[in-house]
């Protein structure tokens, strides 16, 4: 680097360069050249959680009389700004660091200091000042947990209940929509279309009460702990104070941990979150693969429904269209179960006192948070809402349903039901056809014992 183009900055170390329009100091500069590995940075929320824990740090240090309070304050200031985005491009460390974190705690300890420098008009110190009471070890799991809890809180919950109430409001519009049941893919007793989607709205309602379960264990958080949980270099209401000042910042009530010891050891919380992620992501694939099979076709498939025409389906065959949101949903839901696995790999990686992959644990949780919050919106109003229900193929093969036959098993038996079922199979012709000639039923018994909007009710039709 010419001298025009960096800077001389020092550490413990000794002395490097870095450029001169760098917000960062000596060890930010060691981890970019150290780990050149993905190109991936640290994701946004996590940069602004260590932003909001540095605020709540320098707020908590001041209260607790260690901290003058200008110096404190233009550390607050400068950490808002971090929090807020307005420096992002100034946290370039690769995801894949050293896996305490510490590089990370770093690069935002120097560029905080650097900006609270000028807010000051003094020195402020990355250490001594910024990360005052604190240790990369705590630091670095409290911002996962404060970063993923708001993604929570804040994108995936409110995602998760728009879809919730497109699904029930779909459900409301097609609950008279009496179609074939499928079991093994085979044709089966009728259903609702309602009743199926009421399915999937449940599933996603479990899927927001699950992860409100784990926010309860995602909001207690590792600060105060220090270097090893024994809370060494800091005051012991330290942790405390910086959950309150979170709390009141965000909205969402954190606490300090009730064992420090496991919150920087493990990331058991994590991984339970990360769980709660796959188990939606397992119903969101349900969902999606069910919405392209009953789009399938228009003419060689179910075609029950279509699915809103969001583009050209394909370069070479004009006028087709693919079932692109619930391709999109589908592919969404197998990046998360993939990160799932890393981040049940990384849990395992806690040994003695500390974790040692904490920023792989954040990336890829965070990452799932997002694209499934975004992927629920989408389906909701790309696929959901609009798709319109195609009644006549839904009745042509609900006439034609030798399945139907299952209902006259209390007044026919099992096996003459099954030798209806197999003629009017093999002929092709209605149950109620076939029955006419194979039973001594009336015609006014058929109508009501092989009526499919009855059959959608349960019971045994006397």
């Amino acid at each position: 680097m010419s001298d025009k183009s960096s800077r001389k900055v020092h550490d413990s170390m000794g002395e490097l360069e870095v450029p001169a329009d760098a917000l960062w100091g000596a060890q930010t500069q060691r981890a970019v050249d150290n780990f050149p590995i993905s190109g991936l940075a640290m994701p946004r929320r996590f940069i602004a959680a260590l932003g909001l824990v540095k605020w709540a740090a320098a707020g908590a240090n001041a209260e607790l009389g260690l901290l003058k309070t200008e110096r404190a304050v233009a550390i607050q200031k400068a950490a808002l700004a971090v929090a807020e985005g307005a420096h992002d491009r100034h946290f370039p460390i690769d995801v894949f660091q050293t896996g305490s974190g510490t590089s990370s705690n770093m690069n935002a300890n120097e560029v905080i200091a650097n900006l609270a420098s000028g807010v000051l008009g003094g020195e402020v110190h990355p250490n001594d000042d910024v990360n005052m009471s604190q240790s990369s070890n705590d630091v670095f799991p409290t911002c996962l947990h404060v970063s993923a809890a708001l993604a929570i809180h804040d994108e995936l919950l409110p995602a998760l209940k728009h879809l919730a109430a497109t699904l029930k409001k779909k459900a409301d519009e097609t609950r008279t929509v009496v179609k074939t049941g499928r079991t093994h893919l085979m044709d089966a007793m009728p259903v609702t279309l309602g009743q199926e989607i009421d399915g999937w709205r449940s599933q996603i309602e479990h899927a927001g009460e699950r992860l409100g379960e784990t926010l309860r264990r995602l909001s207690a958080l590792a600060q105060g702990g220090t270097a090893v949980g024994t809370g060494i270099n800091a005051h012991p209401k330290f942790g405390q104070k910086v959950a309150v000042l979170i709390s009141e910042r965000t909205g969402v009530e954190f606490s300090q941990a009730a064992s420090l010891f496991e919150s920087l050891s493990s990331q058991d919380a994590a991984v339970e979150a990360s769980g709660q992620l796959k188990v939606l992501a397992v119903s969101l694939t349900k969902i999606a693969n069910d919405l392209r099979w009953m789009n399938s076709g228009p003419l060689a498939g179910l075609g029950e429904i279509e699915l809103p025409a969001l583009q050209p389906g394909s370069s070479i065959m004009p006028g087709k269209v693919n079932p692109v949101i619930p391709e999109a949903v589908a592919m969404v839901c197998a990046q998360v179960i993939g990160n799932d696995t890393t981040i049940t790999l990384a849990g395992q990686s806690g040994n003695f006192q500390l974790n040692v992959m904490l920023p792989l644990v954040a990336h890829n949780l965070l990452q799932s948070i997002e694209i499934l919050a975004n992927a629920c919106r989408c389906l909701a109003d790309k696929a959901i809402a609009g798709f319109v229900v195609n009644s006549d193929n839904i009745n042509r093969a609900l006439d034609r349903n030798p399945i139907l036959v299952t209902a006259l098993n209390p007044v026919i038996g099992y096996e003459k039901g099954a030798a209806v079922a197999k003629t009017a199979y093999k002929k092709g012709l209605p149950v109620k056809d076939v029955a006419r000639e194979m039973t001594d039923l009336s015609d006014k018994e058929l109508d009501r014992l092989l009526d499919p909007a009855a059959l959608t009710k349960g019971g045994i039709q006397h």
